[in-house]
């Protein structure tokens, strides 16, 4: 049976804090056994997460906090983002068509390809919002991953 580990992080909706929890993110995840190879797209994922939350969820001056969850069991990996900003529109993440990347560069839009790279590098994402808070679950499974043996 494999073990189980969880922590929590907190960051201000704001980049310089983003970019900061983050590499407090790789390194907790890197220290609990996460292969070297599955770390960037954990990370990326994450990142456009977080990103999409100060530029969305808190417009503007607003700012707030944001409280990463993880929990990592097994071949799974849970991130829980949290915050009190704006709800997704719809109350569910986008589902649009994916930007075509075959253009020429000036000619790519500015963004619409995070969401797309979220859902690419994830397994499941699950999205609710009860009174004000918003709940952002992004599960990777981790087939690399080898289950730490219990000694008798």
């Amino acid at each position: 049976m494999g073990s189980s580990h969880q922590f929590t992080l907190r960051c201000r909706a704001e980049a310089d804090a983003v970019r900061q929890a983050l590499s407090e993110l790789r390194s907790a995840l890197s220290k609990l056994g996460l292969s070297e190879d599955r770390l960037p797209g954990v990370e990326l994922a994450v990142a456009e997460a977080l990103n999409n939350i100060v530029e969305h969820a808190f417009p503007g001056e607003k700012t707030g906090d944001v409280r990463i969850d993880a929990a990592l069991s097994g071949k799974h990996l849970c991130v829980t983002l949290i915050d009190t900003g704006r709800p997704l529109p719809n109350g569910r993440p986008p589902v649009e068509k994916r930007p075509n990347p075959d253009v020429e560069r000036q000619d790519l839009p500015e963004g619409g390809f995070g969401w797309h790279l979220i859902r690419d590098l994830t397994d499941l994402i699950a999205y609710t919002r009860a009174g004000e808070e918003n709940r952002l679950q992004l599960h990777f499974g981790l087939p690399d991953r080898p289950e730490k043996q219990q000694t008798p």
